[in-house]
């Protein structure tokens, strides 16, 4: 025997072989009771564990070979023998302790495995429930992709109808300020004409200088002509303005469009990407940051604000195109029916003074001759003054042009500053061609009046007819067209 306890009255001991013990089966038939008539009706399938309250080695198996049976006996021997033993025995543990031990572990089996069921259950359930709210929260924000993405495609669709207008607008008042500005170059050349009548007209002598109707209508001439240029100059001034007014809406426009094509492809790539789509990673903390600078509201708001605003400079815009068009027929209606009324008075007048139209001849070709080189000198000069228009253009618009350079962009780069010292340049030599233009003028009246003083000896009526008939009636057979004065050719 091996000794494997002892108490104060009794020791214990257990035989000295390696197969007392059976082996435990998981199966619940290893748990079956031999003893029915000390378990009675119980259940005798219920899982048992060891060690609940006996330590190894001291428990009774259930299931005993013969081999064991024969141990028992020897145990049962002893404890008939010695009856310390029998006595430790009987003072341990009833047998109603051991079968509510058995039970007791019966039930925490079964409260264990009812909890790893539950457990295991809503588990289940936990996962399947939080599986579809994935799945539901993913499809609502690809839904709310998909109607931010319509709501980007018609404001696109309205910015770019608006960018469309706006361009045909600025196009349409671009023509019209064209227009404006070759109706306002036509006017020079009437009013430079009257002007010279009346210059010429100053060269009349001795009783033949009078105010006269032809005196009178030409000065109303240059008043009228005055006041037609002065009301085209406003009028190119409110063009000029409303154009850049135009470009900075479809500016405005057309940046808020580039945004909206950047924010679509962005959130067109959102709305496509999937569980199983490439470039998806952790971006830990993101959910935290808002970069946000709008709201829907604002958002919509500032679109439509843009919209709103390119419409009412396109408004403004026609408007002004049709108080252009207005003016240019007004003003080349006022100016044909002065230039009649002064023509008329002229033929008038020239019929008055036909006697002396033989005495002007010889004195005429001289007089003419240096006149004409005169003249030739003075449009050689406009010619040199309008040959310098264009480059003007070109350089400023290429200033105006690199105004529009995005942000950082907008640099003073040598280009800028080439481009304004090409454009003092020009304006340098304009100005000194205009002063050798009004030399040139000037000296043309000095001609005149060297001429006169000269002619001091031809018939006064001669030299008035001379004026009249040759000079002024002359120049103002070149008087424009209705189509020149509004600007069409």
């Amino acid at each position: 025997m091996e000794l494997i306890g002892s108490t104060q009255t009794a020791t214990y001991t257990r035989p000295k072989t390696s197969s007392f013990l059976p082996a435990i089966s998981t199966m619940a038939s290893s748990y079956k009771n031999f003893q029915p008539m000390l378990t009675g009706n119980q259940n005798t399938n219920m899982p048992w564990r060891t060690n609940t309250y006996f330590r190894n080695g001291s428990a009774i198996p259930s299931i005993m070979s013969n081999f064991q049976k024969d141990n028992m006996e020897l145990v049962r021997a002893k404890t008939m023998f010695y009856p310390s033993n029998r006595t430790g025995m009987f003072t341990r543990y009833t047998p109603d302790d051991w079968f509510k031990s058995n039970f007791s572990n019966y039930r925490e089996s079964e409260s264990s495995r009812n909890s790893a069921e539950r457990l295991r259950m809503d588990t289940l359930r936990l996962i399947q429930d939080r599986e579809q709210l994935t799945r539901r929260t993913q499809e609502y924000t690809s839904r709310n992709l998909g109607e931010r993405l319509n709501d980007i495609s018609f404001w696109r669709s309205e910015l770019q109808h608006e960018i469309d207008n706006m361009v045909t607008e600025i196009a349409a008042l671009t023509e019209v300020k064209r227009r404006l500005e070759r109706a306002l170059a036509e006017t020079e050349g009437p009013l430079q004409t009257s002007q010279e009548c009346l210059f010429h007209r100053e060269k009349r002598m001795s009783i033949d200088l009078v105010h006269d109707d032809v005196e009178k209508d030409l000065i109303k001439e240059v008043e009228v002509i005055k006041s037609c240029q002065e009301r085209m100059r406003r009028s190119l001034d409110k063009a000029i303005a409303q154009l850049a007014s135009n470009r900075a809406a479809q500016h405005e426009l057309e940046r808020d469009m580039s945004d909206k094509v950047t924010a679509q492809r962005i959130d067109d790539r959102c709305h496509q990407l999937r569980n199983n789509s490439d470039g998806i990673s952790y971006y830990r903390g993101i959910e935290r940051l808002d970069p946000s600078l709008s709201l829907p509201d604002s958002w919509s708001k500032y679109t439509d604000d843009n919209v709103l605003h390119a419409q009412s400079e396109r408004a403004a815009s026609h408007k002004l195109r049709d108080e252009i068009e207005v003016l240019l027929n007004t003003t080349s209606n006022e100016m044909w029916n002065q230039f009649n009324t002064v023509n008329v008075a002229f033929t008038n007048r020239i019929s008055e003074m036909a006697e002396a139209k033989n005495s002007l001849q010889t004195h005429l070709a001289k007089t003419l001759q240096e006149i004409f080189q005169t003249e030739m000198l003075i449009e050689a000069l406009k010619k040199a003054i309008w040959d310098k228009e264009n480059p003007l253009k070109v350089a400023q618009t290429r200033l105006e042009e690199r105004t529009r350079r995005p942000n950082i962009e907008l640099c003073r780069d040598n280009p800028h500053h080439r481009l304004v010292s090409e454009v003092r340049e020009i304006e340098d030599t304009i100005h000194k061609l205009r002063e050798r233009l009004m030399e040139a003028e000037n000296t043309l009246q000095n001609l005149v009046k060297t001429k006169v003083a000269l002619e001091h000896d031809i018939s006064v009526k001669a030299n008035s007819l001379f004026l009249d008939q040759e000079k002024c009636m002359g120049m103002r057979k070149t008087f424009p067209s209705t189509p020149r004065l509004v600007g069409y050719t």
